[in-house]
C-alpha cells in the first residue's frame, strides 16, 4: 500500500526536477498530482521502475523505457497542444 509519506517524498523529488527547468511545474491541483504520483509509485512497486501511470507498457523494455516518469513529455503532442504531460502531472509554467 502506498503511503502519503511516499507520495510526499516523490513530490519533493519532482519539485526539485521542476526547479531545474524554467518551463515546467507540478500541476497545482494537489489531488490530481497525488493520484498521478500514486500511480507512478504503484508501477514502481509492481515493476521496479517508475513508469508513467497513464500509458500502457508493451513489456518490451526498449520501447517502455520511454514511459519512465518523468517521460520525455516535451516531445509529446499533449505537451505541445495542452501544455501538460500525458497524465497531467507536469504542466507549463
Amino acid at each position: 500500500m502506498i503511503t502519503q509519506e511516499q507520495i510526499d517524498r516523490l513530490r519533493n523529488i519532482f519539485e526539485e526536477f521542476c526547479n531545474k527547468n524554467k518551463e515546467i511545474c507540478l500541476n497545482p491541483d494537489k489531488e490530481h498530482t497525488d493520484t498521478a504520483i500514486k500511480g507512478v509509485l504503484e508501477n514502481e512497486e509492481a515493476t521496479g521502475l517508475k513508469f508513467c501511470p497513464c500509458k500502457i507498457r508493451t513489456d518490451d523494455f526498449s520501447k517502455d523505457v520511454n514511459l519512465l516518469c518523468p517521460c520525455n513529455f516535451f516531445a509529446q503532442d499533449t505537451w505541445k497542444q495542452k501544455g501538460e504531460c500525458w497524465c497531467g502531472l507536469f504542466v507549463k509554467k
